[in-house]
């Protein structure tokens, strides 16, 4: 009779243990809602405004909202090199709305070509500025949210939010097989070069500029970048692979600095 009672205490006892576990892995699950939606009203869309032109929005990649919440960080490749004032051609910022997008005027206060990084400023009210956190403190192996508009505005204007891990902080350069590779281009990048985010995560050039930020705090760490970035590593926007980079955000608060919207200290 003990054996049974025993035997039939151990798989209660073990049935408890199963449960207890899978609702401590359940608990456990990462929920980063929270986050996401703080985010979110700070992600903007940029775009190449035409009122006459069908459309009259060419959109032109990601930004997040920083400092006052009347200016935004991007990447300077999506800043057009020309606008036509005869044609009322103008950069804009697009906020996604739920009922519709609208649209603010937005002129550059600063762009740092060489990190890829521009500073802009936008009209009407402020929105929700994205708090920017310490770049530096990026290790390998972290994962970390990112939120834009993949492929533009195919998807329609509807900000997009996928999870990465940092897998290496690298050169931003291309590496070389031999000596004949190297060109007087790749020679100054080369010794030009500074470290950016390694990420394992597929990035489309509508993604460019969106904020990289912490799962939990919300924090912005880098500065998306599927263009640049893949110019010197990876020749693959046309087949995205998995991998992704990112600017650390230390070369946007620079611009920030210059611009006296934050502290040089």
């Amino acid at each position: 009779m003990l054996p049974k009672v025993f035997s039939k205490l151990t798989f209660n006892m073990f049935a408890l243990l199963v449960l207890f576990g899978l609702s401590i892995q359940m608990s456990l699950a990462a929920d980063y809602s929270d986050t996401i939606a703080k985010v979110k009203p700070g992600v903007v869309a940029l775009g190449n405004y035409q009122p006459l032109r069908q459309p009259a929005i060419r959109f032109v990649g990601t930004g997040f909202v920083v400092a006052d919440g009347r200016h935004i960080i991007t990447n300077a490749h999506n800043i057009p090199e020309l606008l036509d004032p005869d044609k009322n051609e103008s950069l804009v910022v697009v906020v996604p709305g739920e009922d519709r997008k609208k649209i603010r005027i937005a002129t550059v206060i600063k762009k740092d070509k060489r990190h890829d990084v521009a500073l802009l400023r936008f009209s009407d009210s402020p929105l929700a500025p994205l708090k920017m956190g310490d770049s530096s403190a990026v290790e390998e192996g972290r994962e970390y949210l990112m939120s834009g508009f993949p492929i533009g505005s195919a998807l329609g204007y509807h900000v997009v939010t996928h999870k990465a891990m940092v897998s290496a902080i690298t050169p931003a350069v291309q590496p070389v097989n031999n000596s004949k590779q190297l060109n007087p281009r790749l020679i100054k990048r080369m010794l030009t070069a500074f470290k950016v985010f390694q990420l394992d995560a597929i990035a489309y050039p509508g993604n460019s500029g969106s904020p990289v930020y912490d799962t939990e705090t919300g924090e912005v760490v880098g500065v998306l970048n599927s263009v640049f970035v893949k110019d010197t590593k990876e020749t693959v926007l046309e087949n995205p692979s998995a991998i992704s980079y990112a600017i650390p955000v230390f070369y946007a608060q620079e611009l920030l600095r210059q611009a006296g919207l934050i502290s040089k200290h």
